[in-house]
């Protein structure tokens, strides 16, 4: 299959977008959001018109509560994101947001949450990733435990935690680009798409590996075996089925992202992104490198 002739092309492609993702992350880094640092979160909605979101970031501006980000929802809603309030300076921002005219809005919600909680949230997330990380490969390792030849079991665990990993970084280097140039927050929708985008993609991965394990069992008469000839069979019985099944996803989060509300639109897009780089990945990137690991041993 062309996949296999020219591996080291993707793999090339592959590591081009982590090293861009990496400088991403590193030039813009990553705006925290009020669910990690603390703060509250107010969401109004005008019953007739909505101001210019120019002329009220002004007026917020004057208040001196600090950074103010505001967001529009809806037809006639704004979310206002900002440092925890007391009474009387959530009361001030609703008075600023109407113009003193009270009767021209309904407050939707309003949110706060104290610093300590946010640490707590965020300790909390970094265990989520890790843990969910650590149960993929512990599954890996089991499911692949009677593979050994001609390439051993635990290599098809640490090409599926590589695809893992180039799966996550992309998508994370994406969205400090959309921090910097759009105000984008990490929130803890950022990461439900990073968890949800490890499971997705694994699962394609497994599925494409264990296609590799039927075929490789089927060959197993005594013969040598062409492993490349193996993984492109397998690619080959794989790629429909990835690509309708990576397609169906994507058009939905596409939905989701032009038709959803505001506040889940960097999570579509963030899923987007995983949904796409994860097939990619699972085709173009994990079998190219099973491939290529087993050309090395055979060097040896």
């Amino acid at each position: 299959m062309f996949i296999i002739k020219y591996k080291k092309i993707f793999i090339g492609v592959s590591i081009t977008l982590v090293v861009l993702a990496l400088l991403s992350l590193f030039m813009f880094g990553l705006t925290v959001g009020i669910d990690f640092k603390g703060g509250a979160l107010t969401e109004v909605v005008y019953k007739v018109e909505r101001p210019a979101q120019a002329d009220l970031n002004k007026n917020l501006e004057a208040l001196g509560f600090g950074s103010i980000l505001l967001q529009p929802t809806g037809e006639l809603g704004y979310i206002v994101k900002s440092r925890d309030l007391n009474d009387s300076e959530h009361t001030l921002i609703l008075q600023t947001l109407s113009g003193g005219k009270n009767d021209i809005l309904t407050e939707m919600s309003f949110n706060s949450i104290g610093p300590s909680v946010g640490r707590e949230l965020a300790r909390k997330a970094v265990m989520a990733v890790v843990l969910v990380s650590l149960a993929i490969i512990c599954f890996i390792a089991f499911a692949f435990r009677k593979v050994s030849k001609p390439v051993s079991s635990w290599k098809y665990g640490i090409i599926a935690i590589v695809a893992l990993l180039h799966d996550a970084v992309i998508p994370t280097g994406i969205f400090a680009a959309l921090s910097h140039y759009y105000g984008a927050e990490l929130d803890t929708l950022f990461v439900v798409a990073i968890l949800t985008i490890l499971g997705l993609s694994v699962s394609d991965t497994i599925v494409i590996f264990d296609r590799i394990r039927e075929n490789l069992k089927n060959q197993m008469t005594g013969s040598k075996i062409n492993f490349s000839e193996v993984v492109g069979h397998s690619l080959e019985q794989s790629f429909v089925r990835s690509l309708s099944t990576s397609l169906t996803v994507i058009l939905v989060l596409l939905a989701l992202f032009f038709f959803g509300p505001v506040t889940t639109k960097y999570f579509a897009l963030m899923l987007t992104a995983g949904m796409f780089f994860g097939t990619y990945s699972s085709i173009f990137l994990a079998s190219p490198l099973l491939v290529l690991s087993e050309e090395w041993q055979s060097k040896k």
